[in-house]
């Protein structure tokens, strides 16, 4: 790996940025949507078929991977890209949120967090060294910074300490990301629902010397207004040159809103959670394919998609597929699912290049609320 870590901005629209990011595994084009591999994969997907809907980079998890198969066993067989076939750009987040979410007893102090597995209720210790450590051993081309995620909402004494105590681990995380051509560690702005601790944690962090920004501790329960008010708080304080991350996020409206403010990168588990579970999202809103009404309709999901999942299946055949639990019915939601949002990227993409995103954030609603009603010929 001899190419270095690099982006480029190549088009705005107002705050929305279209640009590069280059690594030696490949180039990312922003805005970006990763779909989430959390354990090695993405969930009902082959790597070929995440790569078809035009994912440039996945996202994969220390949390689940420290636990299980474990970092040093990845590294013994070569590697998170090639454990999992996926030889484009993977980001590893750091484990923070799901120490948070999943872990049982967790006690957290300067030193890191000391946790139970939800596995097996073996203990472990996770720090910002030890996340570093992980990050570098899975071999992922983007790092995150050891933080503390807390769930909003919540007060902002507590919020300005978890701030502070992730602005700490930031600078040690930093020291110990293990600087390689072509690798790059991101920092992440917390904060909570505070405007002035968000501030102060942006402000601080653009001083460090990480490669990218991340803004963190959102869509964990507060309304969309209060996280973008966040981000409009947040992004102009961030370096204009830097690809700016949103982490966890979310729903196509949410990403179309975050864009429209700046952003640059997303993740979420969203499109392939609802894809196993009967859930379609297209260009006319949800479906719910659990419906009785799509038992005899032979219409596909999208019939101008080029996800051969949304445009050759009827609805019908998926009705049938998920009714009878046939594992199919989520391999090919979850591909179609994936499909589409990425479709959405590169509306987005191209909006932003011709200086006509509001017009086509206006359209793309537009569309969700008409419903699948429109999708039908007249």
């Amino acid at each position: 790996m001899s190419q270095d870590f690099s982006f480029t901005l190549q088009a705005t629209d107002g705050r929305a940025r279209r640009g590069e990011i280059f690594t030696p595994r490949g180039t990312i084009r922003t805005p970006a949507f990763m779909p989430v591999g959390t354990a090695a994969t993405v969930k009902a997907m082959f790597p070929q078929d995440v790569r078809a809907t035009g994912a440039d980079i996945l996202l994969g998890n220390v949390y689940h991977l420290m636990l299980r198969p474990g970092a040093e066993r990845i590294a013994r067989l070569g590697g998170l890209h090639s454990f999992m076939r996926w030889p484009f750009p993977i980001l590893t987040d750091s484990g923070g949120f799901q120490v948070m979410s999943l872990a049982k007893l967790r006690k957290l102090d300067e030193s890191g967090v000391t946790f139970q597995s939800h596995i097996d209720g073996s203990k472990h210790h996770l720090s910002p060294e030890r996340s570093m450590e992980i990050q570098h051993l899975l071999g992922s081309d983007i790092q995150m910074q050891f933080d503390e995620c807390v769930r909003l909402p919540c007060s902002d004494e507590e919020a300005e300490r978890a701030m502070r105590l992730s602005l700490r681990w930031a600078e040690r995380s930093r020291k110990a990301f293990r600087d390689e051509p072509g690798r790059a560690i991101f920092g992440i702005v917390q904060g909570g629902a505070s405007k002035p601790l968000r501030l102060e944690s942006a402000k601080a962090l653009a001083g460090m010397e990480f490669h990218g920004l991340a803004v963190g501790g959102l869509a964990v329960g507060e309304p969309q207004e209060v996280m973008l008010d966040m981000l409009e708080t947040t992004l102009p304080h961030l370096p204009a040159g830097k690809p700016r991350y949103l982490m966890g996020v979310g729903t196509p409206d949410d990403i179309v809103q975050a864009v429209a403010r700046g952003v640059d990168m997303f993740d979420c588990v969203m499109p392939t959670r609802a894809g196993r579970h009967g859930l379609a999202y297209t260009r006319f809103g949800k479906v719910n394919i659990k419906n009785a009404r799509y038992a005899e309709d032979l219409s596909p999901l999208d019939p101008e998609s080029t996800c051969p999942a949304a445009r050759d299946y009827s609805r019908a055949y998926l009705h049938h597929l998920v009714k009878a639990g046939e594992i199919l019915g989520m391999m090919l939601l979850t591909q179609a699912n994936v499909a589409y949002y990425q479709a959405l990227m590169a509306g987005l993409r191209e909006s932003i290049s011709q200086g006509r995103l509001a017009d086509f954030i206006a359209e793309t609603r537009a569309q969700w609320e008409a419903g699948e009603a429109s999708s039908r010929p007249q």
